[in-house]
């Protein structure tokens, strides 16, 4: 199942050159494209349409996609206007301003006076803009600032950089349609975005090596639910190292998360003084005393050996021997996914990384302090292009790296990205990484690779923040309603992979963030 791409401007641009040279032309994708925002527009604010719309277009191709939408609304017995920063020349945008108006769409100057609207269409810049918007743009945005409307933003808000994510003063949308694929942008951007519907419009297939990103529907696809003859064996052994005596917390969480994802066994490796609390904690959990430094006894060993994944660092603690303890654990590990404290013992050695992480598969996952402490040399632009940064410290170390984050990007050595956008602020609290990280253990075990593991485990740790905010809020929510609402996530996506309904057209719909 394909995924839709996420693009940078250039990318965009490049798609359709593509689309012409495969003998799509760009006036057939501008149709489609405005008709999909006519549709949604229909579908998300039927209400405020009946009071009429305000389609604020622009002079580039952008503003011919609102033309169509105006046209499209027009002909549907919507009450629509036109307002444009300036009339474009020449061109398929101009093709479109002629039918449109040809059609009926009244134009209404763009100083004013305009009539009573519920609604407003911002069609004013595309992807390729840069900087703050000038000139008649700035001021037509000014003046649909002051409507203090619900705003559906064609491609995007006017004022945001769509391959960064700088806000230029963005008019915010409560709706954005994009085509073929979100935008970087847009990702980074939440706030601006509202919600973000990627609509169909005939493109060809997009370039394997760009980034993808992860829809519900795909993560339905790769969780495959277990035969009748499963067993605790089948169903994998997770093995969890940390804990340390006043964080045994973080090891609890990611035990829990284990279980919550379909785990068979699970083992949590902690100190003498710490295993204790967890054994009457945890009952479901199996348990190994071992202390948090080398050398490794025969126990632990034999343990890491039969292990299908091991997820170490959630509650280890950062004493100067762990860097040595960790290295030990990876010798004897197949499955390996580094978390929290550990990925901060290997500082130490951060340039030999490959030599430590040869002949096994492991998954970091770092939080953006995290990263910058153990990658440096990748962290320079690393809050407008996370993918760059993922992709430069996947090939340095020669490890997936999960980069945790508004989106969330997955990279691997042997190129391809994914992205996970899914999830909400009430994941900004200590212990959703050692939730995740003990989801993708489970998701290994049982035979998922690692890459895959890691999208369904974000996927799923978002979708799930989505559940737990609407019980308890945004606001309210802790680690423990993220577990409890894994099994509504694992409904949802079973009900998706046999045959739940889907928004037509739609390759993607990313909700607005619950916020509060």
């Amino acid at each position: 199942m394909p995924l839709p791409p996420v693009l940078t401007p250039e990318q965009a641009a490049e798609w359709d050159l593509a689309a012409v040279a495969a003998g799509r032309p760009l006036r057939m994708v501008m149709e489609t494209a405005g008709r999909a925002v006519a549709r949604l527009a229909v579908d998300h604010f039927r209400t405020e349409l009946g009071q009429g719309t305000l389609v604020a277009c622009g002079p580039g191709n952008n503003g011919g996609d609102g033309w169509v939408a105006a046209r499209a609304l027009h002909r549907a017995g919507w009450p629509v206007w036109v307002a444009e920063s300036a009339a474009p020349h020449e061109g398929i945008a101009a093709e479109a301003r002629a039918d449109a108006i040809a059609d009926g769409v009244r134009v209404v100057d763009p100083s004013g006076p305009w009539p009573g609207v519920g609604v407003v269409v911002d069609a004013l810049l595309g992807t390729g803009a840069r900087g703050a918007p000038r000139g008649p743009v700035a001021e037509l945005l000014d003046r649909l600032r002051e409507l203090h409307l619900p705003v559906i933003a064609v491609d995007g808000p006017t004022g945001l950089d769509l391959e960064t994510g700088v806000d230029h003063g963005a008019l915010q949308a409560a709706l954005t349609v994009t085509f073929g694929g979100p935008r970087r942008g847009h990702l980074l951007a939440r706030d601006e975005c509202g919600t973000i519907v990627v609509a169909e419009v005939g493109l060809p297939g997009a370039p394997g090596e760009w980034p993808r990103l992860v829809t519900s529907t795909w993560a339905a696809s790769q969780l495959t639910p277990f035969p009748a003859s499963a067993h605790k064996g089948t169903r994998g052994r997770v093995v969890i190292v940390g804990g340390a005596p006043g964080m045994t917390g973080a090891a609890r969480l990611a035990a829990r998360a284990a279980f919550a994802a379909g785990a068979g066994l699970v083992h949590v490796v902690a100190p003498a003084e710490a295993i204790g609390d967890l054994r009457t904690a945890e009952p479901d959990v199996q348990t190994l005393v071992h202390p948090f430094a080398g050398p490794l006894d025969n126990g632990l060993i034999e343990l890491l050996t039969r292990a299908d994944a091991v997820v170490i660092g959630p509650g280890l603690g950062r004493d100067e021997a762990r860097t040595a303890f960790v290295l030990a654990v990876l010798a004897h590990a197949k499955v390996v996914v580094l978390d929290a404290d550990a990925l901060m013992a290997l500082r130490a050695c951060r340039d030999e990384l490959p030599v430590h992480f040869a002949d096994r598969e492991v998954l970091c996952t770092p939080h953006l302090g995290e990263f910058r402490a153990l990658f440096p040399s990748h962290a320079g632009a690393i809050e407008v292009d996370p993918w760059g940064a993922a992709s430069g410290a996947s090939s340095a170390s020669h490890s997936t790296v999960l980069l945790k984050g508004v989106p969330t990007v997955i990279a691997s050595p042997g190129g391809g990205m994914l992205t996970v956008a899914a999830g909400n602020p009430g994941l900004a609290t200590g212990g959703s990484g050692d939730v995740l990280a003990g989801c993708i253990g489970a998701l290994l075990a049982q035979g998922i690779t690692l890459p895959a593991a890691a999208a369904l485990g974000a996927q799923a740790l978002g979708e799930a923040a989505d559940h737990a905010a609407r019980r308890v809020t945004a606001r309210a929510m802790r680690p423990m309603d993220v577990i409890a609402a894994l099994p509504d996530v694992w409904r949802q996506w079973d009900r998706t992979r046999t045959g739940g309904a889907r928004e037509r057209d739609a390759l993607a719909i990313l909700a607005a963030p619950r916020t509060t």
